[in-house]
This record gives structure tokens, sequence and C-alpha cells, in this order.
């Protein structure tokens, strides 16, 4: 049976707060202990309780004293590394909360832009209120579609040639600005009206070689896309 997970808080209640302090200081102890002889580290823990007269000291206090001692002779720089009050902790799990926040917030708005461009091309909707930001993600995603139908016509070529057994399945990508494929593919049932997303975009004025790969990008992506 999984265990509760415990909240992090201050505990009201005298009584459980005294257990509580008195089982996890055990823990705590027991791994410090496993710690030191597993990694042959030296090591002590000092615990102060709010209601007791002495702190409770591992292994025993003149080895806790000579690790104290050694830790106190050392640079403070070497001191201060890698050390972590609860502030300092929490502000760390904070920091690794917040990134995370930001990684997923760009992974929906990659995924917006996504969604955008597929709706774009299947001619649901036009990028008119396309910023500059945005229109050169959608380039990086048309960059990326154009790489997967490379390999997938270089996959299919080279399945035609070991077919055939001629060696003559690919097919030659030669392109200019507004020019067209040398060999062209199998038509598909349908194309879709790609020409009306270039002209949204070319209407957004944004800057030149966003505009130029797109229209290029978006030519061969006609042109091939029974191939997507």
């Amino acid at each position: 049976m999984a265990r509760k997970k415990v909240t992090l808080a201050w505990i009201a209640n005298d009584a459980t707060r005294r257990a509580t302090l008195k089982k996890r200081r055990r823990g705590l102890l027991k791994k410090v202990s496993e710690l030191s002889v597993l990694c042959d580290v030296p090591a002590c823990v000092v615990v102060y309780g709010p209601d007791e007269a002495q702190p409770e000291v591992w292994p025993n206090d003149a080895q806790a004293r000579e690790v104290l001692v050694q830790y106190k002779s050392m640079p403070e720089s070497e001191q201060c590394k890698k050390r972590v009050d609860q502030s300092g902790y929490l502000n760390q799990q904070l920091f690794k909360i917040q990134e995370q926040v930001r990684k997923q917030q760009r992974e929906n708005w990659e995924l917006e832009m996504n969604i955008k461009l597929h709706e774009a091309i299947a001619g649901k909707c036009n990028l008119m209120d396309v910023g500059v930001e945005d229109a050169a993600v959608l380039a990086r995603l048309i960059e990326e579609k154009m790489k997967t139908v490379k390999e997938k016509m270089a996959a299919v070529a080279a399945t035609a040639a070991a077919a055939t057994g001629e060696g003559k399945g690919e097919m030659l990508m030669d392109y200019d600005f507004g020019g067209r494929s040398r060999c062209q593919p199998p038509a598909p049932a349908a194309v879709p009206p790609l020409r009306r997303v270039l002209g949204s975009i070319w209407e957004l004025g944004v800057r030149g070689w966003i505009r130029d790969f797109i229209q290029f990008s978006l030519i061969i992506m006609e042109d091939f896309s029974g191939y997507i």
C-alpha cells in the first residue's frame, strides 16, 4: 500500500508534533549513519529539540566536534558550496517549478502554432494576426515538416530502387523561389489552398527572410503534400 504524501507544514497539535520530531529524528540519524558507513565520509548530526535542555548529537560529542572543526577550517568558499538551509532549499524548489512552468508554456505555445499552421494549410484560417515571433515559429515548423518530407521521399526512392533493382529510385530536389520542382510526384486527390496561407503571411509584412522561406517551403509542401 502506497504511503500517504505528507504535507510540509507546521503541525499545530503539540502531542503530534513531539511524536513526529522523535520519529523523524530517529530516521535522520539512521540515514546519516548509513551514509557515513557506505560512503566512508565524516558526518555528524546536532538536533535541538524545542523543549530539550541539551541537543541530541550523533555519533557522539567528541566525533561531532572533530567534524565541525574540520568543516570550520575549510575556506569560506568551500564551506558555502552546496550549503542549503530551509529557505535556500525552498528557493531551489521554487526555481525548478518555475522552470517547469516556463517549459510547459513554451510547449503549449509551439503546439498552438502547429495547430494554426495545419488549419492555415487546410484553408480554415488566415495568418493576418500572426506576429513576427509567431511567424518565425511557423517558419521553423515548416522547416521541420520539410525535413520529414525529404526523409520520406528518400525512403520511398530507396524502396523503389530495391524493388526494381535499377537503382533509379532517387528523386531530385531542385527548387527556385517562385519556381516548381523538376520532378513532379503523383498529384494527390486534393491539394490544400496553400497559396491563401502564403498571401496572408506576405501581407503581414514580417521580415523578408521569413516571407521568402515560408513562400519557398509552401511551394515544396504543395508539390509533395502527398508524401506528408
